[in-house]
């Protein structure tokens, strides 16, 4: 196993080529300098950057061209959002996918806020409920909650603002564009995220299957998902995904 005192370089470095790919120093659909060349620009060891290399190209930042060599791709993965992306960026692989706010409101913790945004009993947290639609039917409910706003002050100011603005803009209606997954995708350029997500079999009910336009009794799949900046949760969400929607990508990983 390879220690975290040995792999946080290599995190580093991974972090400074990325940084670069995405402010030009190597534009899409560049080919990289040489690894002996890129390794003395970069003052580190070839092994270091040949990791860290490899890394970039699982993450589909770069790819390997035989007798070219490593190239930028032509539509690198958003910065620090390449393994954590909007329902509506997943379900569109088999087409567009449009988001319909059902619901823009702050309210206090539940059991489920208080779980997983860690919220205290008298917060006030922003929550979004969307209904997101496939060819004209629809595909998912989504309920998503942010953490309260000292909270995301301090841990992803630029989510904040994000929200914010968007609450300014919609005059007290709910607001279009996306999903709040979406807004935190678009305010991350150079934040790093990570997730965790649990996936349950359940029926829609009775409510949910009011807003899906399905029988109560529809079989479907949960998805629960708590978004993390720093190691402090800023968004919990609960996605429900009735049969015969649009099938939702999994990637798996040993």
């Amino acid at each position: 196993m390879v220690s975290v005192e040995r792999r946080r370089p290599v995190v580093v470095l991974y972090e400074r080529i990325a940084d670069a790919i995405h402010a030009g120093a190597y534009p899409p659909g560049s080919t990289l300098p040489s690894e002996p060349k890129l390794a003395a620009e970069l003052g580190v060891s070839r092994p270091a950057l040949r990791e860290a290399l490899l890394l970039l190209q699982e993450d589909g930042l770069v790819s390997v061209r035989r007798g070219v060599g490593r190239t930028v791709a032509d539509r690198p993965p958003r910065r620090g959002f390449e393994h954590v992306q909007p329902l509506e960026d997943l379900l569109a692989a088999g087409g567009p996918v449009s988001v319909r706010p059902l619901l823009r409101a702050v309210e206090e913790p539940t059991d489920f806020t208080a779980q997983h945004l860690l919220a205290a009993a008298r917060a006030r947290l922003r929550f979004w409920e969307s209904l997101l639609a496939a060819d004209g039917h629809a595909a998912a409910l989504s309920q998503e909650w942010a953490a309260a706003e000292e909270v995301l002050a301090a841990a992803h100011p630029a989510f904040a603002e994000a929200l914010g603005a968007i609450e300014a803009s919609a005059a007290g209606r709910p607001a279009g564009g996306g999903s709040m997954l979406g807004v935190l995708a678009a305010a991350s350029r150079g934040v790093q995220l990570t997730a965790h997500s649990a996936i349950t079999a359940t029926l829609v009910g009775q409510r949910r299957g009011e807003q899906l336009g399905r029988p109560a009794d529809t079989p479907a799949v949960l998805v629960t998902q708590v978004v993390r900046a720093g190691g402090t949760p800023i968004l919990a969400a609960k996605h429900m995904l009735p049969t015969g929607a649009v099938p939702l990508p999994v990637l798996q990983s040993n």
